[in-house]
């Protein structure tokens, strides 16, 4: 797997790239601000972008204009987004379009080494990966409509690991259900919330979607 690592703090940029090579991981370049990411993005073709959404000169949204423009320069290439907060809108824009590959974790999680790598490898093989603690704060923040109100509790926290991006091996694993019972839990939440079979849709991402866009809404 080769990284290119786009963040502005030296001491995080420095650190990331130690633990990842200290991993077997071929970090092929660091920078610190957008314009010399997208050189390296061009330079190297990596595979992974590890990208800060603030950036300089304004430390707003550079990182994520410039992860979208790597996107639209290596088409394929998946971006793992770091944010030292929880940012809403872009929580329920990663997963627009049923995009793949992405990523979204707060800075914090970095320190929980296995599951930041785990999230970086989900990435990586075209997943999803969005942070706990964003769920949560999009759960926490305002009531369900009413074809959510009509999941129950299980059939919750199986949506919020399916919004984290997590498989139905690792939802089973984290509930310490089986992995028949967490097939049958988003059976019945296609079902409650009227997605049929569709080839032209992702029932997972669609489901996941209804759920922070709705939460996002209603913030």
């Amino acid at each position: 797997m080769r990284i290119v690592i786009a963040e502005d703090d030296s001491l995080l940029r420095e650190g990331l790239a130690l633990l990842l090579r200290a991993e077997s991981l071929d970090v092929v370049a660091t920078t610190g601000n957008p314009a010399e990411f997208l050189d390296a993005v061009g330079e190297h073709k990596p595979d992974v972008a590890i990208v800060d959404v603030r950036m300089p000169p304004t430390h707003t949204d550079e990182g994520i204009t410039a992860a979208v423009e790597a996107r639209r320069r290596q088409p394929g290439i998946a971006v793992l987004v770091l944010s030292a907060y929880v940012e809403q809108a872009f929580a329920t824009e990663l997963l627009s379009g049923g995009a793949s590959g992405l990523g979204y974790l707060l800075k914090e999680r970095v320190g929980r080494v296995e599951e930041f790598l785990s999230a970086l490898h989900r990435v990586a093989d075209g997943g999803t990966a969005i942070d706990p603690e964003v769920v949560a704060q999009l759960l926490t923040r305002t009531r369900p409509d009413a074809s959510l109100n009509r999941l129950s509790p299980r059939e919750r926290d199986v949506l919020a690991l399916m919004a984290e991006g997590l498989g139905n091996t690792a939802i089973a694993e984290r509930l310490f259900v089986t992995e028949g019972a967490v097939h049958k839990h988003i059976r019945n939440i296609f079902a409650k919330l009227d997605l049929p079979p569709d080839d032209r849709a992702d029932r997972r991402v669609t489901a996941v979607l209804r759920y922070l866009e709705d939460t996002q809404r209603r913030g």
